[in-house]
């Protein structure tokens, strides 16, 4: 439906002193905190892990060697979204004068409704990341689970057993956990976190933790051992579109995590449609957020 005068009147009348409700400041790209972007020429991407070799045994005495075989482990699949957007005017609220204002101002809203869009998008991955409904990984399960099947028969775990509260104890049992993650065949991996994400109602939380020198709540002049250890090194950064406000993340070093492809950037276009006389506006962009290696990640719902 087209915007008509009659739902602009008060712009057509004198006396108008100011026009509001769309020059809120908004959140940056706070995706940027948690993927890694990559372009895409292809309706969907797919990426497998592979298994390697499990330890090597020993080999006795006039025995024949052991081979071992390599496998791949599970496939990742990133299907493109599509999104768009657009509105019109009407040709009479051209005709009135109305059409320089309204297309800067609504331009303006329509690229705020895309960026709002593709942030809750990304956040998406992991406010539903406990869910294997509703994202599921190539390994069959949940982004945050006890149970990650490897090749080998064992798992590795990403989240706690028992959801936890964001705090020291909390925290640094996260780190010991993912210290001990191993690749597909149980060799230990060297995986370390490397900033935490948190919804705005854990950013004070967060910030006695990482950013203070000693211990927090405690009458020992005991020194804050995640700090001093440089155990979560980027610090912390708050997702202004995570819905849990107990739940928080750790983003780790390990490769090919948490991925963003970009198969059509953001465009707008504009035509005339010749037989209404309306102006038409739209924006589109298409692209995938998910995971390849849940690894990236380490998740807590929080008590």
């Amino acid at each position: 439906m087209a915007i008509s005068r009659a739902q602009l009147l008060k712009e057509l009348l004198p006396g108008l002193n100011a026009l509001f409700g769309l020059e809120y400041a908004t959140y940056g790209e706070q995706h940027k905190e948690i993927y890694d972007t990559e372009t895409s020429e292809r309706s969907f991407e797919e990426e497998t892990k592979l298994s390697g070799f499990s330890a090597a045994p020993v080999k006795n005495e006039g025995s024949a060697i052991a081979y071992d075989n390599a496998q791949e482990a599970f496939t990742a699949r990133y299907n493109h979204e599509t999104i768009a957007l657009g509105f019109s005017l009407t040709e009479e609220a051209i005709e009135d004068n109305l059409y320089d204002s309204l297309s800067a101002r609504y331009t303006k809203a329509l690229a705020r409704a895309m960026a709002y869009t593709k942030q809750t998008k990304a956040a998406s991955v992991l406010n539903n990341g406990f869910s294997a409904g509703v994202y599921a990984g190539g390994d069959g399960v949940a982004l945050f689970s006890t149970s990650h099947p490897l090749v080998s028969g064992g798992v590795n775990s990403n989240t706690f057993t028992t959801q936890a509260d964001l705090n020291e104890t909390s925290l640094e049992a996260a780190v010991i956990q993912i210290a001990g993650w191993t690749d597909e065949r149980g060799l230990l991996i060297a995986a370390k976190p490397t900033k935490l994400i948190v919804p705005p109602a854990l950013q004070f939380v967060a910030t006695r933790l990482l950013e203070t020198q000693l211990r927090v709540g405690t009458t020992d002049n005991d020194v804050n051992a995640i700090v001093n250890n440089g155990s979560i090194p980027g610090g912390y950064t708050v997702n202004n579109y995570l819905t849990d406000t107990n739940a928080y993340f750790l983003c780790t070093d390990v490769p090919n995590g948490m991925k963003h492809f970009v198969r059509t950037p953001l465009a707008n276009s504009m035509d005339g449609d010749f037989d209404t006389g309306n102006v038409r506006y739209k924006s589109r962009e298409r692209y995938s957020f998910g995971f390849s290696d849940p690894l990236g990640m380490f998740g807590s719902q929080g008590a």
